[in-house]
């Protein structure tokens, strides 16, 4: 059987990390019908489009998708590509391990973690009103009638919805995701003491999803607090589940404990459907350089496998990364004890050196 999987390379070094990604799931012995689909910059200067609707159509077809990170501008135009890709196809939770492996270099030596994080409400949903447009002046005037409350008149405006459906949705990810990997706690992260009709809903609810895992041990923490842990003693803490900002911050604050972004895969997935990516940026200075570290996206193309329940392919390929980490030899600058060590390789000979563990397994 071979899997109809659509490959998006992204942009910056996208391309040649999705490429070796390519290689090395190709040597684990599964088949897959790789559909190639373009985003990005690079697309937007080919047809004028950052998210063509047969890139979407591609992925809701085939049903689960990897792809190479895709630049996001800063403050100015387009949204995010990702943001796009996970609103337009529901994929609601996003799934983020934070495992250290044996070799890489970190203050910490015990740290196995997964981020649930929610990926459609929040501040991500894009509900955002330009300072001093006709609609801010007139949202300014409508939130001073109802709630009393005066912003001033020369700010710009979010939106932050939380709802009790996609909170009920993503706590129950986060405790079925739980169960089904024998994970034993649920840590749900909030600020619910400041904002209580948004993150005290999001609280609300998952203390009522909790009560339905009796077997799966649950607390609450407060988001600046749980960082706090999180750098002192991660060890404590097994599976976090987050609204979408808290989520995304925190990734980031996990993927530095165990080693960095080029550590950190992750995994969006849906109702029926999933995109796999790594968690790190497009890095477009490094673009063409063969330099970067490919294992955040070749790790999550072992989430894929799992996600296609290639359990066995899954946990041979997943060793093998391992060993190659382990013995330091064939791995990037990033990896080095001395980011100058001449005997660092780029992304095309780290896929091989995995291709060849493989081979050996």
């Amino acid at each position: 059987m071979a899997y109809d999987v659509t490959l998006i390379p992204g942009d910056g070094i996208g391309p040649e990390l999705a490429e070796a990604t390519r290689r090395v799931l190709d040597a684990t012995g599964v088949k897959f019908n790789w559909e190639i689909k373009n985003a990005g910059i690079d697309e937007m200067e080919i047809s004028g489009s950052v998210l063509p609707q047969d890139t979407i159509d591609s992925v809701r077809r085939n049903k689960v998708a990897i792809k190479g990170p895709i630049t996001t501008p800063v403050g100015k135009g387009f949204r995010s590509v990702n943001v796009a890709l996970r609103k337009e196809l529901d994929l609601y939770a996003c799934l983020r391990p934070c495992r250290l492996y044996k070799g890489v270099r970190t203050r910490y030596d015990n740290v196995d973690l997964v981020i649930v994080r929610e990926n459609t409400e929040d501040l991500y949903a894009g509900i955002e009103f330009k300072r001093g447009t006709p609609e801010a002046e007139e949202l300014i005037e409508v939130i001073a009638r109802l709630g009393g409350s005066r912003i001033r008149p020369d700010s710009g405006i979010s939106i932050k919805p939380i709802s009790e459906f996609g909170t009920r949705r993503i706590v129950t990810f986060a405790f079925e995701y739980a169960r089904a990997n024998k994970r034993k706690k649920v840590s749900a992260v909030h600020k619910a003491n400041i904002m209580k009709h948004t993150d005290g809903l999001y609280l609300e609810v998952a203390r009522q999803v909790a009560k339905e895992y009796p077997d799966i041990e649950f607390n609450d923490v407060i988001v600046d607090n749980m960082c706090m842990q999180l750098v002192q003693s991660p060890e404590h803490y097994d599976v976090l589940v987050l609204p979408n900002l808290y989520g995304d911050i925190l990734s980031d604050l996990c993927a530095g404990l165990v080693g960095g972004l080029g550590m950190a895969p992750g995994g969006n997935i849906g109702e029926g459907i999933a995109l796999f990516e790594p968690t790190h940026g497009s890095a477009p200075r490094y673009k063409g350089l063969n330099k970067l570290n490919p294992i955040a996206m070749i790790l999550s193309g072992v989430m894929m496998l799992r996600y296609l329940k290639e359990f066995d392919t899954a946990e041979r390929l997943d060793k093998a990364i391992a060993d190659v980490i382990e013995e330091g030899k064939d791995v990037t600058y990033d990896m080095k004890l001395d980011h100058n060590d001449p005997t660092a390789v780029g992304t095309a000979e780290a896929a091989d050196a995995i291709i060849r563990k493989l081979q050996e397994l």
